[in-house]
């Protein structure tokens, strides 16, 4: 799938999400941004950013689904953390160490 152009991106997700269009252009381009990097020498590769994409907004405006068919179309795997219960430390709550934790990987 590497080679999809963003428009070509932003229609496979309009094919499952309505609405979005501004969210579906700006990860249909951190998508086709993250392809190119995978194909520079790696030491230029790791001096190229962003490397992730962070989404965040209202509950129920798609950011789920639309990660979820983001990764798909990629054929990566990926990870959606529902930050709603943890807080800042003092407050009532989980603390967001945890979160953290979830990114950790070790091979």
């Amino acid at each position: 799938m590497t080679d999809l152009s963003p428009h070509d991106i932003v229609s496979q997700l309009d094919r499952h999400i309505i609405g979005q269009a501004d969210a579906k252009r700006a990860v249909a381009i951190a998508l086709r941004n993250r392809w190119r990097r995978m194909r520079l020498p790696d030491d230029l590769a790791k001096v190229v950013t962003p490397k992730s994409i962070l989404m965040i907004g209202p509950t129920g405006f798609g950011k789920t689904v639309i990660a979820r068919r983001l990764a798909r179309l990629a054929e990566a795997p990926s990870i959606t953390i529902n930050s709603t219960k943890f807080t800042e430390f003092g407050y009532v709550g989980s603390a967001v160490e945890p979160i953290l934790h979830a990114f950790v990987w070790v091979p």
